[in-house]
């Protein structure tokens, strides 16, 4: 009995553990389509995808070899080959090419959508089974976050959707994913090991559509590419990863319904911006409904 009543207590300090981390993610994750939006006014988009992903895979490279981290095992390359296309090209790709034709803002409507499909993803490729009630809070907190964005009035870019779209599918997925795979490999090496598998691909094409200058690119432009480099490819991800492999994908995934907000909170105190009563009381609808997911994620 008392070790029954032990073992329910370290899998709740790790559920624990598990949001903590993912929430960081997600604090770090709410900074990356402003920036994008703002690199990808001076820098093409195919340019500043693979530039992002060969910064944070030298990076990357330099980790593996000074922790002496062992290679992965032949049958967790195809997961680590999925979590590249998905998390490294994938989204940082399409978003780049959607955030051309639509704001960040606009982006927000489909932002919502990827804890669901993260969920969906979880159950498909992680094996997991959330109660049922699960599904109307994780239902619920998505129909905020959208009907939200679309009470800012939104306009509609139908490639800008289509590839929105597309890249939350596919980021759903290179979640779920490499969730499933830092159970046995590591959060943070989950993630340094996508980007080495990306980076000889990442490094040729950086030389191939190279900027023929450099000359007329702002200091805004280079802090953001930095930041979309450093932090959404890499750091962000070490929490992310780890707290999806602690807490469960379905479950610490509604944690992105927060995302949205947090980058409002983060407009309101750099660029002092107004907070409404409106967004504030959404806000608190969203987190009761991953309160909510979160108590019926098992």
């Amino acid at each position: 009995m008392e070790q029954a009543s032990n073992l329910q207590h370290r899998s709740s300090e790790k559920t624990s553990a598990g949001w903590i981390n993912g929430l960081i993610g997600v604090v770090i994750f709410s900074g990356s389509l402003p920036a994008t939006r703002i690199a990808v006014l001076e820098f093409a988009p195919v340019f500043l995808t693979v530039a992002r992903a060969s910064i944070a895979g030298v990076i990357a490279v330099c980790m593996l070899v000074l922790l002496q981290q062992r290679r992965p095992a032949k049958n967790q390359l195809m997961p680590l080959f999925i979590v590249a296309m998905g998390v490294v090209v994938g989204f940082p790709l399409l978003t780049a090419l959607a955030l051309q034709y639509v704001t960040s803002a606009h982006s927000i409507v489909f932002v919502g959508l990827l804890p669901l499909a993260t969920a969906v993803f979880g159950v498909l490729r992680g094996g997991e089974r959330p109660r049922p009630v699960f599904w109307l809070f994780s239902i619920l907190g998505s129909a905020l976050v959208v009907g939200f964005a679309f009470s800012k009035g939104v306009t509609a870019s139908p490639t800008g959707d289509l590839l929105m779209l597309l890249a939350i599918l596919v980021c759903g997925l290179g979640y779920a994913e490499g969730a499933k795979l830092s159970r046995t490999l590591g959060g943070w090496q989950v993630i340094c090991w996508a980007l080495v598998l990306a980076l000889p691909g990442m490094l040729a094409l950086t030389w191939l559509t190279f900027p023929p200058s450099l000359a007329t690119i702002t200091l805004p432009a280079w802090v953001s590419l930095g930041y979309v480099s450093l932090f959404s490819m890499l750091i962000g991800f070490v929490f992310w990863y780890r707290g999806l492999a602690q807490g469960g994908i379905a479950a610490v995934g509604q944690l992105q319904l927060l995302q949205p907000f947090f980058g409002l909170a983060l407009a309101a105190t750099l660029l002092h911006e107004q907070v409404s009563f409106g967004m504030l009381a959404v806000t608190l609808a969203v987190i009761l409904c991953v309160a909510g997911a979160r108590r019926f994620s098992r």
